[in-house]
C-alpha cells in the first residue's frame, strides 16, 4: 500500500469513527425537550414576581402537574396580552395565568379542562353607593385591558368611556387609590386578596352573582399544541389525588369544591 492509499484509508476510517461518536453521542444524552410557559406574572395570588421569582397558585399548581407529566420546564413572564400573540405563533408551549376558558378564546386556541372557579367582583373604597353591578352605569371603573371583566361590563353598558383599560390589574386598583376611578373590577380572588391584604386602603368586595357568571380557568395552549392531552391527564390526577387540594389551601385558606371542576 502507497502513501496514497494508506492516507485514503486513514481518512476513511477517521469518518467511520466520527459518525459513530456522533451517533452515540445523540442517542445516550437522555435530554429532555424543556418547555416554555407563559404567564402575566401581575396577577396575584395567581401568579405575581417575588423579587425576581414567579409564584402564585397557578405557578405551584403548574408545578404539580407538569411534575406529574413527567415534564421539564421554564416559565415566562410574557405579560397579559403578548401571551396569546406568542401562543399563536408557538413561542411558548402553553400559558398559565388565571385565563378564563370561553367560547371565543376556543376559536383560536386549545384548553385543558377547568382547574378554578371564578366570578367577577367589584373593588371600591369602603362608604361607596355601589353594591351592585348595576350601579357602576355612568361611573368610572377599571378593569384589564381583554379579560372577562371588561367583558362583563361592555355586555351590559356597552364600549363605554368610562370603562378604562390598564395592562394588568395592578394599575387597575392604582386608578382607583388615586381617585381617577370609583371601582375596579377583577376576579374575585385576586379582588378579595387585595383587600383582605390591604386593610390601610380601606377598600370594600362586592358580590354580585346575579349580574357576573361563573367562569373557569384552564391551562392554554396552541391550536392543536403538541402536550395537551399529557398535561390534561397530569392535572386530572393532581386534582383527584389531593394534590390540588393542597395546593389551594396553601394559597386560599380553604378547601376547594373540586366538585364544580368535574366537567
Amino acid at each position: 500500500m502507497n502513501l496514497k492509499q494508506k492516507l485514503k484509508v486513514g481518512m476513511i476510517g477517521l469518518s467511520a469513527a466520527f459518525l459513530v461518536a456522533c451517533g452515540s453521542t445523540d442517542s445516550g444524552s437522555g435530554s429532555k425537550e424543556k418547555l416554555t410557559i407563559g404567564t402575566d406574572a401581575a396577577y396575584a395570588p395567581f401568579e405575581s414576581l417575588d423579587g425576581d421569582k414567579i409564584v402564585g397558585f397557578d405557578v405551584d399548581l403548574l408545578d404539580a402537574v407538569l411534575k406529574e407529566a413527567g415534564l421539564e420546564y421554564e416559565m415566562k413572564n410574557t405579560g397579559w396580552e403578548p401571551l396569546f400573540i406568542a401562543l399563536q405563533n408557538e413561542e411558548v408551549d402553553a400559558g398559565i395565568s388565571a385565563i378564563t376558558i370561553n367560547d371565543e378564546r376556543k376559536k383560536t386556541y386549545d384548553f385543558s379542562s377547568p382547574y378554578f372557579e371564578s366570578i367577577n367582583m367589584i373593588l371600591a373604597k369602603e362608604g361607596t353607593s355601589i353594591k351592585s353591578a348595576k350601579d357602576l352605569e355612568g361611573k368610572k371603573v377599571s378593569v384589564q385591558n381583554g379579560t372577562t371583566g371588561q367583558e362583563a361590563l361592555e355586555k351590559m353598558f356597552g364600549a363605554s368611556e368610562n370603562i378604562k383599560k390598564f395592562d394588568n390589574n395592578t394599575l387597575a386598583i392604582q386608578a382607583l387609590l388615586n381617585g381617577e376611578v370609583e371601582a375596579v373590577v377583577a376576579d374575585n380572588a385576586v379582588v378579595q386578596e387585595y383587600a383582605k391584604n390591604n386593610p390601610d386602603k380601606k377598600l370594600v368586595a362586592i358580590t354580585d352573582k346575579e349580574n357576573f357568571e361563573s367562569e373557569f380557568y384552564g391551562i392554554i395552549f396552541p391550536k392543536d399544541g403538541e402536550h395537551q392531552e399529557e398535561i390534561n391527564k397530569a392535572l386530572k390526577k393532581v386534582i383527584e389525588d389531593g394534590k390540588y387540594a393542597e395546593i389551594y389551601k396553601k394559597w386560599f385558606g380553604e378547601e376547594p369544591n373540586v366538585e364544580t371542576l368535574k366537567q
